[in-house]
């Protein structure tokens, strides 16, 4: 069975599809994040002080990854996956640099970056680097479109990138744009070649999988100084948009990627993106199912529909029972005016613990939903690749099954924390007690009233008309059962909207976290992990061959004994011939 190549950009993370061409062992740590520890960063760091201080100028080469690729091979996709961060793009020529990118894995929740070049530190931030980038170029190249070979370091500690340097270097084109100069081929070249030429650098090759690989101009470039290519690794983007053959393509190997290659997904990641964190839906136009905010939207707005029409709230033949009740039973030495905190608890208590089942509810709702969403665009983006498909699946799966146990884990620790807290800092609460109290006069005054055809109802701002002949019986508890009820009707409102908020923010976190960070570990884990033997189920045959493999075996195993038994009569036949 053919090991096909993925999608197009894996952030963070490389898949090793095919080594070529001595079979080599997997690696231990499949994601390209977890695969450098500790002890690597002092030593990259002694490679970069020795860089700044062009130690290169006086004949001492240092070992340095390469970034080259032709013009719109995806060289920006595989540097972007690798660092997080966006970086310049557009129509025409974006590199005119070299641009050193120093990357350092950093615990630290905020990232730091800064720009280092014509000795000065220019300090960035991920919204803006790309315009300190620009910045930086024009200040370095001017504003035309030329190319200058002054560097430009790049600095990027951000938590989840790989300890590593590398250097970028402008796409390579025959064809000078509008603004560039005539010879900019051969400026071009004669940069790339300074840092390729070097033995201690190991050539990255970004090829885009829709072009045939010995036309690229960077391949023609990396054979002059590496012939049997054991420096340079290729990297293939844009593998969901290549056409068949791509498999035989990169295990063939005419252009001699002595490293092998590696194919990175990523389109499957930007769709998951744009249905379930953007609201775009270009690609499923006319499956509202795949609709992922809408169909959110209408989740949390049945959530909050449903807590509002919670029975609780409607007592009209009840009014004010649970709390004079409540009271009873909270009765103490103290003064008579006093309200008991208790009576306030125990209220809150039974509201949220009649309600804790729909949070539990819609986040089994909205995880299904997910799951259905994440495994239709998998299966769509990988559907040349039906190899890998079984192994997507199941790792989409277990990722959201675990996903789904911790969403449901922090559910309930929020309603237990509704349950035993009654805190809020926001105003309204007190507004909406003060203007609520304000009808405890009109209630009071329809209570008292003993005249003949006295009211058995009235109505109440906020609450609306409850019945109240039951209540005069009562009149020894009824202004604090009341207040107990005003505070919790204006508290109540804070709570249910607290807990439609805490919802969405959690579930919108929870999804942008699956998509950016925890599916492509899982997937590659699968597939290449340690225990996950992916691509050794995807070198196992089919049933039918392993049917058809074991009959041949039979019938070889009969052909070679009868072939011993004719052996062995035709060798008695001779020796007779013989003897006469």
């Amino acid at each position: 069975m053919e090991p096909n190549p993925l999608d197009n950009q894996l952030s963070n993370g490389f898949l090793a599809v095919v080594p070529h061409p001595e079979p080599r062992p997997l690696a231990t740590h499949p994601p390209i994040v977890s695969s450098y520890n500790d002890h690597i960063r002092p030593i990259l760091d002694a490679v970069d002080r020795l860089r700044n201080l062009q130690v290169m100028k006086e004949g001492i080469q240092l070992p340095t990854i390469v970034v080259v690729g032709d013009q719109s091979s995806g060289k920006s996709s595989v540097l972007e996956s690798l660092a997080g961060i966006s970086l310049p793009r557009g129509q025409g020529i974006c590199t005119r640099v070299p641009l050193i990118m120093r990357l350092q894995n950093y615990l630290s929740p905020e990232p730091e970056l800064y720009l280092e070049f014509n000795g000065k530190i220019v300090q960035t931030d991920e919204e803006n680097v790309t315009c300190a980038i620009g910045s930086a170029t024009e200040e370095i190249a001017g504003r035309q479109k030329g190319i200058s070979n002054t560097p430009l370091t790049l600095v990027v500690k951000k938590d989840g990138v790989p300890d590593l340097t590398m250097v970028d270097l402008p796409g390579i084109t025959r064809v000078p744009v509008h603004g560039q100069p005539e010879d900019i081929y051969e400026q071009k070249s004669g940069m790339i070649m300074e840092y390729i030429r070097p033995e201690e650098s190991i050539i990255l090759n970004v090829l885009s999988a829709t072009v045939d690989f010995s036309t690229c101009e960077s391949i023609r470039m990396s054979q002059m100084v590496d012939k049997t290519g054991h420096r340079t690794l290729g990297v293939v983007t844009k593998a969901d948009k290549a056409p068949e053959g791509l498999f035989e393509k990169v295990t063939a190997d005419d252009v001699n990627i002595g490293l092998g290659y590696v194919c990175i997904m990523g389109s499957a990641k930007d769709s998951l993106s744009k249905i379930l964190l953007r609201g775009e839906y270009d690609e499923y136009p006319h499956e509202k199912q795949m609709h992922g905010t809408a169909r959110f939207i209408e989740m949390l707005d049945r959530f909050a529909n449903e807590l509002q029409g919670d029975p609780e709230s409607d007592q009209k033949s009840n009014f004010l029972m649970e709390e004079i009740a409540v009271l009873e039973e909270a009765k103490g030495i103290c003064l008579k005016n006093f309200l008991p905190r208790t009576a306030f608890l125990t209220i809150l208590h039974r509201k949220v613990e009649d309600i804790s089942s729909k949070p539990s509810k819609l986040m089994i709702e909205l995880w299904d939903y997910i799951q259905g969403v994440v495994i239709t665009v998998l299966m769509d983006h990988s559907k040349n690749y039906p190899p890998l498909q079984a192994s997507m699946r199941r790792a989409a799966q277990n990722l959201i099954t675990k996903m789904k146990e911790r969403a449901m884990s922090r559910v309930m620790e929020i309603i237990e924390m509704e349950k035993l807290t009654d805190y809020t800092c926001d105003p309204e609460y007190i507004s909406e007690w003060n203007k609520l109290m304000g009808e405890e006069p009109k209630l009071l005054e329809a209570i008292n009233n003993e005249s003949f055809g006295k009211p058995y109802t009235v109505s109440l701002v906020g609450i609306g008309e409850v019945e109240i002949d039951h209540l005069r019986r009562f009149k020894h508890h009824l202004q604090q059962a009341f207040d107990l009820k005003m505070r919790m009707t204006s508290y109540w409102k804070i709570v249910q909207r607290r807990l439609v908020d805490t919802m969405a923010m959690f579930m919108l976190f929870n999804v942008q976290v699956l998509v950016n960070r925890e599916m492509e570990v899982e997937i590659v884990n699968d597939l290449v992990g340690p225990q996950g033997g992916g691509i050794e189920r995807m070198l196992e045959e089919s049933p039918s061959v392993a049917i058809k493999r074991e009959k041949l075996q039979g019938s070889i195993k009969l052909l070679r004994e009868s072939a011993e038994i004719v052996a062995t009569i035709v060798h008695r036949a001779a020796t007779s011939a013989d003897l006469d």
